[in-house]
């Protein structure tokens, strides 16, 4: 990727996007540069990446082609507004701030190219799922930038902005459901006489085992699910379980509230 990538805020998000590129071999590290607030983030991202770090986000709009916005949400206008003379409409500008509609992007800098993206927080182990969505000037070939970039951190879905608050209640809250359910599941074992240690790594496994079992076949989880019930064996035991306390619709409510709550939270 021959351009330079700048990111306005040097965080657990940028840090692993940073990562995530430099590991694929998207850009190199002298082709990164980022921004931050405090000396000490500075010399982490320095020192641990290799990535120049200013303490000022101009150096970093006017050197960057594509530019992450990786700050807290109420920072967003801010650091727009206060740099505008610097961003061209040449730049493709990224936002990773929760809530901040594309409207409200183009309303802060008009005749720009936005893309909103949503990731989640297994991106900081480059297992993310991350949406992303064009802005009115943004193209297919900004489209086909950003999928490489979030590519390098996980898995990359375009969606239309009406969707993102159910996104956001799926794959944004449900790594918090899934740590719950390892939780659960290795408490399970410890229930059993097993050691706390070694259920919750057994747990674990299994969650991510059955997860790239799915990915890799393609198959219907009903289908890879029945795959493992023996009849009148000890895993049916378990799903009647399951069923009987209602797992599904407990699941299914926890994506449906937070994507409610995203939809509050996102209100102009």
């Amino acid at each position: 990727m021959s351009m330079r990538i700048g990111f306005i805020g040097a965080g657990k998000m940028a840090t692993a996007m940073m990562e995530g590129i430099i590991a694929k071999g998207l850009c190199a590290k002298d082709d990164i540069i980022a921004c931050c607030r405090t000396e000490s983030t500075k010399k982490r991202v320095e020192e641990g990446i290799g990535v120049e770090c200013f303490l000022d986000a101009r150096p970093v709009f006017e050197g960057s082609d594509v530019i992450i916005i990786a700050v807290k949400p109420n920072q967003v206008k801010d650091v727009l507004v206060t740099n505008i003379e610097a961003i061209t409409t040449k730049k493709l500008i990224i936002s990773v701030a929760a809530g901040v509609k594309i409207s409200t992007l183009e309303k802060y800098v008009p005749d720009c190219k936005f893309v909103r993206v949503m990731p989640n927080v297994c991106s900081t182990v480059l297992e993310g799922a991350s949406s992303f969505t064009l802005g009115t000037n943004a193209t297919r070939e900004d489209a086909a930038i950003v999928e490489s970039i979030l590519n390098a951190i996980g898995m990359s879905f375009e969606i239309s902005e009406d969707k993102i608050d159910a996104v956001t209640g799926l794959s944004g809250s449900s790594p918090a459901y899934m740590f719950m359910i390892i939780d659960a599941l290795a408490d399970g074992g410890v229930l059993m006489g097993l050691p706390r240690d070694l259920a919750l790594r057994l747990a674990a496994q299994t969650m991510l085992g059955s997860a790239k079992t799915y990915l890799e076949t393609g198959l219907h989880p009903d289908v890879l699910k029945d795959s493992v019930c023996s009849p009148g064996g000890t895993t049916i035991e378990g799903v009647k379980v399951l069923e009987e306390s209602n797992l599904r619709a407990a699941l299914i409510n926890a994506v449906k509230a937070s994507a409610v709550k995203s939809k509050e939270m996102s209100k102009d």
